[in-house]
């Protein structure tokens, strides 16, 4: 009997250093926990002088999307409204909604349907309806993005007594920036974003879709012609 207690005694001690072993690291994490971003851009500048981004609305149209992220279109057309707005004001730009909600006043859904129709086998916007879109938004440049990747995954980093105290939480993405303008029916101007953010963190949280997006659209707000930006948007998170 005296035996079990002292084997009992004795695995109680041990969880409860355990615990305090533990709980001492997670007090020292926040200290430890980075955020890693790796970035490149190519862009090609056509023929979008600086002094028409000011002249100008800027509409953007539904983006395009890799099979199985149909659901993100609006998330991302989002976060770089966002962006886009608070970087450069000296852009106008016609959110997502108001684009679709034009179209579809105007009885030009079905128009506009065949217009992606076409563009998913021939990467070509025909002109006739990008100059309808552009009339019924008031906007002579429409703003076209296509997600081409966009993965997460995660892994463990550190653990110690059993616990997984870091994980690494990543995401990958890769996407096209396009302006069209509406009158001519040409690409005036457009990028390629690949992106790859890293956490280390002791938290659940991962790296989102918004997040990475976001990055993305921050980029382009860098690469944009026209006056300088204003500084970037806090990092997120952690």
């Amino acid at each position: 009997m005296g035996t079990r207690h002292r084997v009992k005694r004795r695995v109680n001690m041990d969880i409860r250093i355990r615990s305090l072993a533990v709980a001492g690291l997670l007090l020292l994490l926040p200290g430890c926990a980075r955020l890693v971003v790796y970035s490149s851009a190519d862009t090609q500048v056509g023929a979008l002088d600086p002094a028409l981004l000011q002249a100008h609305r800027f509409a953007f149209i539904t983006p395009s999307t890799i099979t199985g992220r149909e659901e993100d279109k609006q998330a991302l057309a989002l976060a770089f409204v966002s962006i886009l707005k608070e970087r450069r004001p000296d852009i106008r730009l016609v959110p997502l909604s108001e684009t679709l909600s034009a179209i579809n006043a105007a009885g030009l859904s079905e128009r506009y349907r065949d217009m992606y129709d076409d563009y998913r086998d021939t990467g070509i916007f025909r002109s006739d309806i990008l100059r309808q879109v552009g009339e019924v938004t008031r906007s002579r440049f429409l703003i076209q993005l296509k997600l081409a990747q966009f993965e997460q995954d995660s892994s463990g980093r550190w653990s110690m007594l059993g616990f997984r105290l870091v994980e690494t939480k990543r995401a990958r993405m890769r996407l096209f920036f396009q302006i069209w303008d509406s009158m001519t029916g040409r690409i005036v101007w457009e990028s390629l974003h690949e992106l790859s953010v890293a956490n280390d963190t002791y938290t659940e949280r991962a790296v989102t879709f918004r997040d990475v997006a976001r990055r993305a659209a921050n980029d382009v707000a860098d690469l944009l012609p026209g006056r300088p930006p204003s500084p970037p948007f806090p990092e997120e998170g952690g």
